[in-house]
């Protein structure tokens, strides 16, 4: 039973003590998680990083740690490439005296995905493993008008959904970042109702820019942005624009004009579910446990939108 003055999600992991934090979707998506790493080490708990990773990771300055994962170092490299944020959240972690195990995994299908993560489930006695989304794409479930980008998202939630361990969550930060990808937040709330339903939803907490834990992760993106200007985050730099109070078509990169934003106070929220019962969820779930290749899971994905009536598109009537 969970009590009003207290978050679910936090209450579920109280006792936990060696949690990983991996990003869903990859490329940025870790970044996002990085508050929460912050809040979860000053509980004494040990948080190890991963994220699936969009580098060619054999080419650069990383130690090879098991077939399609690599482990990231803070040492930069002497060819350090325009697009390397697992490199570079290394090194400002390091910058700032935080020395946390950061694994990049490689772009692959689920079956190999699942040794990735069985491995330093193995290795660092892992707990409990907290998949972060950047977004909220990862909550479609399949018949949606829009479903973002899934591919990387739906890899990771199959990946973990096969996987012997109890805890296991999944938190979206970015509520209405995804609306230039097609999403409709429509059928985002229609599948959170679902889901607290089916009691698989933990809650809501805010990220405030009173906070450390804000102020460091503007920090890191203010970083971020300085050291890969060609590639400046859209999703982190929307969130980070939410938390210090911006609304509406609210720009702070070049990368977004000419395109229509929706800056919003419920963009700085972090969304908490159970991982699993989300998985059971996704409607195509079970085409993708055998995929090797990333693009598998792509055509999967897309074979699956053929077979099916898609729904209408709806938008929120308030």
């Amino acid at each position: 039973m969970f009590e009003l003055n207290q978050i679910p999600f936090f209450q579920e992991i109280e006792n936990s003590q060696n949690i990983l934090i991996a990003g869903a979707g990859g490329g940025f998506d870790i970044y996002s998680g990085i508050p929460l790493y912050l809040s979860l080490i000053k509980q004494g708990k040990n948080v190890f990083l991963g994220n699936l990773s969009f580098t060619v990771l054999s080419k650069y300055n990383a130690e090879n740690e098991c077939e399609n994962c690599w482990s990231i170092s803070a040492t930069p490299d002497e060819d350090m490439i325009s697009y390397f944020p697992e490199k570079h959240l290394a090194i400002w972690l390091d910058n700032n005296g935080l020395k946390p195990p950061i694994y990049a995994f490689a772009k692959t299908g689920v079956k190999p995905l699942i040794k990735t993560y069985e491995h330093l489930i193995k290795k660092h006695k892992i707990d409990t493993v907290i998949l972060i989304d950047g977004g909220t794409d990862s909550l479609m479930f399949g018949d949606e008008p829009g479903l973002g980008t899934p591919t990387e998202d739906m890899t990771s939630i199959a990946a973990l959904s096969s996987i012997n361990l109890k805890k296991k969550y999944l938190v979206c930060i970015g509520f209405g970042v995804d609306y230039h990808h097609g999403v409709e937040h429509y059928y985002y709330l229609r599948n959170v109702a679902k889901l607290t339903k089916e009691n698989a939803f933990l809650g809501i907490f805010s990220l405030l820019s009173q906070m450390k834990e804000a102020e460091l992760f503007e920090k890191l993106i203010d970083y971020s942005n300085n050291e890969m200007p060609i590639s400046p985050s859209i999703v982190a730099n929307s969130i980070n624009s939410a938390v210090n109070g911006e609304f509406g078509n609210f720009h702070s990169v070049y990368r977004t004009k000419g395109s229509e934003l929706w800056i919003n106070p419920l963009m700085s929220m972090y969304w908490c579910f159970n991982l699993e019962i989300v998985a059971k969820n996704v409607l195509y779930i079970d085409t993708l446990y055998e995929t090797m290749k990333i693009e598998e899971v792509l055509k999967e994905i897309e074979q699956y939108r053929h077979s099916i009536k898609i729904n209408e598109s709806k938008k929120i009537p308030i």
